[in-house]
């Protein structure tokens, strides 16, 4: 079944894409904010330069207790008169404007001149002069489609003169101002797009490593791995050391779960090969009884005790398999303070009770004591030294020993035997593993390295052809008494 791999996408719903209309949502934001800022700011400077003239000059007109039949007269205030004089309609609209208005509002001539258009229509702009006059603050009006700031001053005699500045160059410049920056914001807004497209391509290079990686992984290339970027940051190093060495546990397990369903294959095999065989016995048997062809007492006693036999060796066999399930399936030991010497002193005794011929030395001074499951080591040292019994001639000389050294304790088990060749020496613990087809159940060294492991010790062998066979089991002290 082959793995699809996952599909770039560089759209919108792509991370890369995201992160790119964010930053380019976020800059268009600041832009808006500042440039609301900058605008509004602006014209409330202006605003206030332009109220601050008006403000003045109504402070200073009102201040002179003038009439306006007295600024009739006042051939000195040339400014006045330039400030009155007439325009016509086609004539661009004034900056200031000043008008003189009755008490109802009303444009009156100044000086023997007539009201302007634009006067006019300032009069008419104003609906209130007197609340106008009163107010300290000019207004915002509209004269002939002009935005202009007002305020207005009352005389000694009761007219009124309003005081107008135009606001048009303030408001196109706010808008030139505002077109400015919303060209400066989008080509900002264009340059960031492209700089966070090429800088998240390159940031993300790492991530899209291990997409193709982690297909590839589940494509069934095991090996694969994350390669380092040139420029890697922090955050995505550490998440490519981490994918990394987590992949190297998924290789192992997958590994070992390949080695362990093949050791398992194989231990069916040949323990359904070593359960086959007395079974045959024990049915030929059997079959020749049934038959009649066994009507000689004699061979009657002979089958009998071959099948016997059979059942012992089956009975072994399923004890030392159901030894061996256990030790899989970690047990809790009975620990307690087990003398080593006592141990390998006793098999040394049951080992010339079996062999009396054969020379037994036992290099063992002292007690030492370990904790650890007094049945399991007797079944290691009954191991090897049944291994020794019966691979080996009963004249071959055999060395059992025990010594302490560098917090351990060390058990040997050493022959002068004919040994074991390098290809059979590495499989001596493999289950049902019987070197040159000797006899036994292949079991008993398997055994051996199950029960040192699950105390936290080791088993290691010294061989060659001709040399003998030394196996040294190695036990930690750990809370000794």
């Amino acid at each position: 079944m082959s793995v699809r791999r996952p599909r770039r996408h560089h759209g919108i719903h792509s991370l890369r894409g995201q992160l790119t209309l964010t930053n380019v949502g976020l800059l268009a934001l600041g832009i808006v904010v500042a440039t609301a800022v900058s605008i509004m700011g602006m014209r409330h400077y202006l605003l206030d330069q332009i109220d601050a003239e008006l403000s003045q000059t109504r402070d200073s007109l009102g201040g002179s207790q003038l009439t306006l039949r007295q600024i009739d007269s006042l051939s000195t205030l040339a400014f006045a008169r330039d400030l009155f004089v007439p325009h016509t309609d086609e004539t661009p609209k004034p900056d200031s404007v000043f008008a003189a208005v009755d008490g109802h509002g009303k444009a009156v001539a100044i000086g023997g001149l007539e009201p302007t258009a634009t006067q006019r229509a300032l009069a008419e702009a104003v609906d209130d002069p007197r609340g106008l006059a009163d107010d300290t603050d000019p207004h915002d009006v509209t004269v002939r489609g002009a935005p202009y700031r007002a305020t207005a001053v009352r005389l000694a005699d009761g007219t009124f003169v309003l005081l107008a500045t135009s606001t048009d160059a303030l408001h196109k410049g706010n808008a030139k101002a505002l077109k400015l920056d919303m060209a400066i914001g989008t080509l900002l807004l264009a340059l960031l797009a492209c700089l966070t497209m090429f800088s998240v391509r390159r940031r993300m290079r790492p991530l899209e490593d291990m997409v193709e990686t982690s297909s590839a992984i589940a494509e069934g290339d095991l090996t694969r791995r994350v390669p380092s970027s040139h420029h890697p940051t922090q955050e995505v190093e550490q998440l490519r050391l981490a994918l990394n060495s987590m992949l190297h546990q998924v290789e192992s397990a997958y590994r070992t779960r390949e080695r362990s369903a093949s050791q398992l294959r194989r231990f069916v095999g040949d323990a359904s090969h070593e359960l086959r065989t007395p079974l045959s016995a024990i049915r030929g048997y059997l079959q020749l009884y049934e038959k009649g062809m066994l009507s000689d007492p004699d061979e009657r006693r002979r089958a009998w005790d071959r099948m016997n036999g059979e059942v012992d060796r089956m009975g072994r066999l399923v004890d030392e398999l159901l030894t061996l399930a256990r030790l899989d399936q970690r047990p809790e030991l009975r620990v307690r303070n087990v003398d080593v010497t006592r141990l390998v002193r006793d098999a040394a005794q049951d080992l010339r009770a079996q062999q009396p011929g054969r020379p037994v030395t036992v290099g063992a001074d002292g007690a030492l004591l370990v904790q650890a499951d007094e049945s399991g080591l007797r079944q290691v040292l009954g191991n090897l030294v049944g291994n020794v019994r019966t691979h080996t001639a009963a004249d071959v000389p055999v060395r059992l020993g025990v010594e302490r050294a560098d917090g351990v304790v060390r058990l040997c088990v050493a022959d002068e035997g004919p040994g074991l060749a390098e290809d059979d020496a590495a499989r001596i613990f493999d289950r049902f593993f019987r070197a040159g087809g000797g006899a036994g159940s292949g079991l008993g060294m398997a055994i051996v390295q199950g029960v040192v492991t699950a105390h936290g010790g080791d088993v290691t062998v010294r061989t060659a052809p001709g040399e003998g066979l030394a196996v040294t089991v190695t036990l930690p002290t750990r809370g000794e008494e």
